[in-house]
């Protein structure tokens, strides 16, 4: 994976390795539990007490806790070990079930105790207001025995062999007892592992020689045990508290105030949060635990991994329950439009075309077509392109191929293969797709994408524009923009050539 430099050191390629994060495989062990969210609409009081009353239209079951992180990895095409400990009863059963369901990327070994209760989380929630009104837990926290203990350590130091991250999820259920912390820290050191962990409760300390911790501001504020506020507090904090665990890197997590993250020997950088309408914060905290984990089994810098869990916390806390996210939507989310635009507007199938005109089509959207070689694009490329686009509401570009370009403009043409052509209209807010042909006339793509509305430029009488007959025929209309003067790719190769430093003579001297 191919850097960049900046001030003579390098700059991690993150889109490249969002690209590699379905090869990646990470540990999780930690308190898993079973989600239940409970839907409906409130509309009056109880008679009976003081309380809302929820109707319900339906409910959503699935994995919770620490499984979230085994599911936002699956969701984002990586693969997962996942170890935790459930009771012997119905909500265990059905995790074992759900876990099953996410198909070869999560590998769950679950520790059964009869003894104990599955934990199990039932949250009831006004759709309508889109706040939940009440949660509901069934849960056994004590620590796992003996027993337990070894079970899960054996699983994990199994799994350790073959992964490239692990992360600890406590939520204070009993799974992650200090043995078991100290067990799995330890092996993991041995081997290079990076651990990150998403802590609880109050003594950091049994979390000694982890990787990274990601508390929020009221989990750091109970582990230094005074209140943070301001970013300069929550800075100092997490030096103090990363100092005192031994930990590389500290991630502090602050809601709507985005993040701030510490690492030994650098500045505090804190990044604000995305943007976005809050519909459900539940699991957010593990897809950022997920999302860095992932980034750190690739030798990721932490800036660059916290701005892509940064990120996938965006996406997650927008939707309902506890919710994962894809990886198109993290690079969507992360990743400039531009950069995401060739792979999305470049078409080089038309059958894969005719499904985007006929989605535009149920829209009524009013579709336009323009054509060219676009070889080096100039000012009027854009200014063809920007009114054509004006005048329509979705636009398609033929782009002759690089067979079809040296036909019509002669051998040293094109300039730049059709594939780099094509990247650069992509990149046009005012193009929604490039289609690329080979013949000679844009005739045939014309007559498949059935316009309303054929824009060419001025140079052309109207008579002379390919496909007039054909969009007119059809009730469409065709229009011709004004060219912007001087402003042509043969004028610029011709001038380009013009100006081009001849060679030197021979400076040999000369015979006697």
């Amino acid at each position: 994976m191919k850097a960049a430099t900046r001030g003579g050191q390098k700059m991690f390629n993150l889109e490249g390795a969002l690209q590699r994060i379905p090869q990646q495989r990470i540990l999780c062990v930690g308190d898993v539990m079973l989600d239940d969210f409970v839907y409906g609409d409130v509309s009056r009081i109880s008679p009976e007490a003081p309380t809302p009353v929820l109707k319900v239209s339906h409910n959503v079951v699935g994995i919770g806790g620490a499984g979230t992180v085994a599911r936002n990895a699956a969701g984002l095409g990586a693969h997962c070990v996942f170890v935790g400990l459930i009771g012997d009863d119905e909500a265990g059963r059905s995790l074992i079930e759900e876990f099953a369901s996410l198909g070869g990327l999560v590998e769950a070994k679950l520790v059964v105790d009869s003894a104990r209760q599955t934990t199990r989380k039932v949250r009831f929630v006004s759709e309508h207001y889109s706040s939940h009104l009440i949660r509901a837990d069934w849960e056994t926290a004590d620590p796992a025995g003996r027993h337990n203990e070894a079970a899960i350590i054996a699983h994990a130091r199994e799994a350790l062999s073959r992964v490239d991250a692990v992360v600890l999820s406590d939520f204070a259920k009993g799974v992650l007892t200090p043995r078991v912390v100290r067990a799995i820290i330890d092996h993991a050191g041995r081997l290079g592992i990076p651990v990150i962990v998403d802590p609880k409760g109050h003594d950091y300390s049994v979390y000694r020689g982890a990787t990274l911790l990601t508390p929020n501001r009221l989990e750091l504020a109970a582990a230094i045990h005074r209140p943070v506020g301001s970013d300069t507090e929550i800075a100092a904090a997490a030096a103090e508290l990363a100092h005192a665990v031994g930990s590389d890197a500290l991630l502090i997590t602050r809601s709507e105030e985005g993040m701030t993250l510490h690492v030994e020997g650098h500045a505090p950088v804190h990044v604000a949060a995305h943007p976005v309408k809050v519909r459900d914060v539940s699991g957010a905290g593990d897809t950022v635990t997920t999302v860095m984990a992932l980034l750190l089994a690739m030798k990721a810098p932490f800036e660059p991994a916290m701005r892509a869990a940064n990120a996938a916390a965006s996406v997650v806390v927008g939707k309902r329950g506890t919710a994962t996210l894809t990886l198109a939507e993290l690079r969507h989310r992360l990743l400039p439009a531009a950069s995401l635009a060739p792979e999305e507007k470049i078409i080089f199938d038309w059958s894969v075309l005719d499904e985007h005109l006929a989605s535009w089509r149920r829209q009524s959207l009013r579709i336009g077509f323009t054509n060219g070689c676009f070889d080096l694009v100039h000012r009027g490329h854009v200014r063809l392109l920007t009114e054509a686009r004006a005048a329509c509401d979705r636009l398609v570009v033929g782009l002759n191929s690089d067979l079809s370009t040296r036909r019509l403009k002669g051998d040293g043409r094109p300039i730049n293969a059709a594939e780099a052509r094509a990247e650069v209209l992509s990149a046009f807010e005012a193009v929604d797709l490039v289609v690329i042909f080979e013949q000679e006339t844009p005739l045939e793509l014309i007559k498949r994408v059935k316009p309303s509305i054929l824009i060419k430029g001025a140079d052309y009488r109207l008579e002379d524009v390919v496909g007039r007959k054909e969009v007119e025929a059809a009730g469409g209309d065709v229009i011709l923009v004004d060219l912007v003067p001087g402003q042509s790719t043969t004028g610029l190769v011709r001038r380009s050539a013009q100006s081009a430093p001849r060679p030197l003579r021979s400076l040999k001297p000369a015979k006697s």
